[in-house]
């Protein structure tokens, strides 16, 4: 089973949810995705896997957020907000096969593994 992790090296959780899956045996595809960001269809594809709504996606408290009015979104204002700020993006985020967890905490990750 592949997996990957939607990853910013500069947050401790990222880091910390990588170093699990490692420390496990895992070897996942790492995707930075402030340098490479995911496409309005991954993205639709990340709230499926992670069965949430699409606003539980959003990182409340990015500046970008304030700017964007983005308190009661459509479902495809969030989508094309974390196209255009992928800062946006809650993270990090594990995909394995078709089922997704947000890393936090980073153990929360270790259920869609099993």
């Amino acid at each position: 089973m592949s997996i990957q992790i939607y990853h910013n090296p500069r947050c401790s959780k990222s880091r910390a949810t990588l170093a699990l899956l490692e420390a496990n045996g895992h070897a996942p595809e790492v995707i930075e995705y402030l340098k490479t960001p995911p496409d309005a269809r991954t993205i639709r594809e990340l709230v499926e896997k992670l069965g949430i709504k699409s606003h539980e996606l959003l990182r409340k408290g990015e500046s970008e957020y304030q700017s964007l009015a983005l308190q009661d979104p459509t479902d495809e204002q969030v989508v094309d907000a974390i196209v255009k700020h992928p800062i946006l993006l809650q993270r990090p985020i594990v995909v394995a096969g078709d089922r997704a967890a947000i890393g936090r905490p980073p153990e929360a990750v270790l259920d869609i593994l099993s």
